[in-house]
C-alpha cells in the first residue's frame, strides 16, 4: 500500500473512533488499527529510500559464489565416544 492509502485508512479509523457509537469490541479493533498504522507510517518516515542520499554503489568485482565439494557423505553422522556424557536440554 502507498503512504496515501495508509493515511486514508488511518483517517477512516479515527472517524470511527470519534463518533463514539462503536461497540467496545469494535472500538478496541479500531484502536489497534490506528496504532499499527501510526507505527508503519513512522517507520516509513524513519527510512530513506536507497536512491536518496546514498553514495553510488561500488561496481562489483568478478566475485561469485562457487560450488565446493563436500568432504563428508551426507549419510554419515559423526560418532561420539562411548564414555562421553550426553548433554540433555534443560
Amino acid at each position: 500500500m502507498t503512504r496515501v492509502e495508509l493515511e486514508r485508512v488511518r483517517d477512516w479509523a479515527l472517524q470511527k473512533l470519534a463518533t463514539g457509537q462503536e461497540p467496545p469490541w469494535a472500538w478496541y479493533e479500531y484502536m489497534k488499527l490506528r496504532e499499527t498504522l501510526d507505527a508503519i507510517l513512522a517507520g516509513m518516515d524513519a527510512v530513506t529510500p536507497q536512491t536518496e542520499n546514498s553514495p553510488e554503489e561500488a561496481p562489483r568485482r568478478g566475485t561469485r559464489l562457487r560450488l565446493v565439494e563436500a568432504t563428508r557423505s551426507p549419510n554419515t553422522a559423526q560418532r561420539r565416544r562411548a564414555d562421553e556424557p550426553v548433554q540433555l536440554p534443560m
